[in-house]
C-alpha cells in the first residue's frame, strides 16, 4: 500500500466513525449542547464540513475562494433551530467526496495552492498535500473522540466497548 493510499484509507475510516456516530440519534439529541462548552453534534459537524474539509482541501489545496465562511467566526458552530439535521450531514459527506476528489487529483508532495501567515504565528509547517492531510486526520480524529464521549452520554451508545 503507497504512504497516499494509507492516508486516505485512515482519513475514510476517521470520517465514516464521525458519521457511525450520528447514526440513529434524534433531532433533539444532534442539537443538544451536552458539554460544558455548548457545542452540539450538529455544530461539530458544521466545524469538520468548513473548517477541516472545505477550509483545508478546497481553499489551501485547491485554491479556491474562502466564500463560504461565515463573517462571524463562532458561527462556525452554530446550526439554526430551523436548519435541517440531515441537510447538515449530508453538507459533510458532500465537502468529503469534494475533499476526495481534490485529493486524487494530486500527489502527496504538491505544494498547497495557498498558504497563510497565520499557520508560521502557530507554529504550523504545511509545505504539502502529505502533511494537510495529516493535519485533518488528526483534527477529525480528535473530534471523533468528542463524539464518541457525548455519544455516550446521549443514550450510551459506545464505539469501543471495553
Amino acid at each position: 500500500m503507497s504512504e497516499k493510499d494509507l492516508l486516505v484509507r485512515r482519513l475514510a475510516g476517521q470520517r465514516r466513525h464521525v458519521l457511525d456516530q450520528v447514526e440513529g440519534l434524534s433531532d433533539e439529541q444532534l442539537r443538544a449542547a451536552v458539554l460544558p462548552s455548548g457545542w452540539s453534534i450538529l455544530g461539530l459537524l458544521r466545524h469538520l464540513t468548513l473548517s477541516d474539509e472545505r477550509y483545508w482541501f478546497e481553499v489551501i489545496v485547491a485554491g479556491g475562494p474562502l466564500d463560504f465562511w461565515p463573517e462571524d467566526e463562532t458561527s462556525e458552530w452554530q446550526v439554526g433551530p430551523d436548519e435541517p439535521a440531515q441537510r447538515v450531514i449530508d453538507d459533510y459527506r458532500a465537502a468529503i467526496a469534494n475533499s476526495e476528489a481534490i485529493v486524487a487529483a494530486r500527489s502527496l508532495d504538491d505544494p498547497p495552492a495557498t498558504t497563510e501567515e497565520w499557520w508560521a504565528g502557530a507554529g504550523m509547517s504545511l509545505p504539502d498535500l502529505r502533511s494537510i492531510m495529516v493535519h485533518v486526520l488528526v483534527e477529525t480524529a480528535n473530534h471523533a473522540g468528542h463524539l464518541d464521549a457525548v455519544r455516550e452520554i446521549l443514550d450510551g451508545k459506545q464505539y469501543i466497548v471495553l
